[in-house]
């Protein structure tokens, strides 16, 4: 079962043009083998890995402006992709790398146990209805995999401007027996948890919702 829904969006010519050129440097092929993050970034250093990095505004600036640590997103949609590409580009960093494919595989399949210091999940399809919420993916697999794939202290950071889910997510926390909540925090788009603000918060804070951000960290 997916959680999220591909959305139709059509290419731009630079953005296929950057998934073409770009790709070779930037993207990592799907395997179902874990990586070899020292090796694919060149380097030993930190890893984050952020899930459904949208059109990758936020992850290029953090990748710029925190050198020393190395990032890995996640994403499905190509137009996203492909901005990402050309906004890596343009900003000439190196300590970015991006998937193309369901964030829970690569979880499961190429992200060892233990290797990683942060995941950010930020603004998630909230799947409203209530029918539809098993497809949210914060479930209590979703949490257990990965703390298991968080070095020891490692966080996980969320937000979500959708009340609904964040009382969700709150009933989750509490029952998780591999994270604890160190920082929680509700807020009108002022006062983002140790992240800049997204396009769909944006969106979100324009349609009046207000925002909630967790860090929760590996036990």
């Amino acid at each position: 079962m997916r959680s999220f829904v591909r959305r139709a969006g059509r290419l731009t010519k630079s953005q296929a043009r950057a998934l073409r050129e770009l790709w070779p440097k930037y993207g990592i092929d799907f395997t179902p083998e874990p990586l070899d993050l020292d090796a694919l970034f060149g380097r030993p250093a930190p890893v984050v890995l952020e899930i459904g990095f949208g059109n990758g505004e936020t992850l290029v600036a953090a990748a710029r402006e925190k050198p020393r640590i190395n990032f890995l997103g996640v994403e499905v949609h190509e137009p996203g992709i492909g901005h990402c590409l050309l906004a890596a580009e343009r900003a000439g960093i190196d300590n970015l790398r991006v998937v193309a494919r369901d964030a829970l595989e690569v979880l499961v399949h190429q992200i060892g146990p233990g290797t990683l210091t942060r995941i950010n999940l930020y603004f998630p399809d909230p799947w409203p209805k209530k029918r539809h919420h098993k497809r949210r993916i914060v479930q209590p697999d979703f949490l257990r995999l990965c703390a298991s794939r968080l070095g020891r202290g490692g966080l996980l950071c969320i937000a979500t401007d959708w009340a609904n889910y964040a009382e969700y997510i709150d009933e989750l926390i509490a029952k998780s027996p591999d994270l604890e909540c160190i920082a929680n925090r509700e807020h009108g788009g002022d006062r983002p948890l140790d992240r800049a603000i997204t396009k769909f918060e944006r969106r979100g804070i324009g349609e009046g919702h207000r925002i909630r951000d967790w860090q929760l960290k590996k036990l």
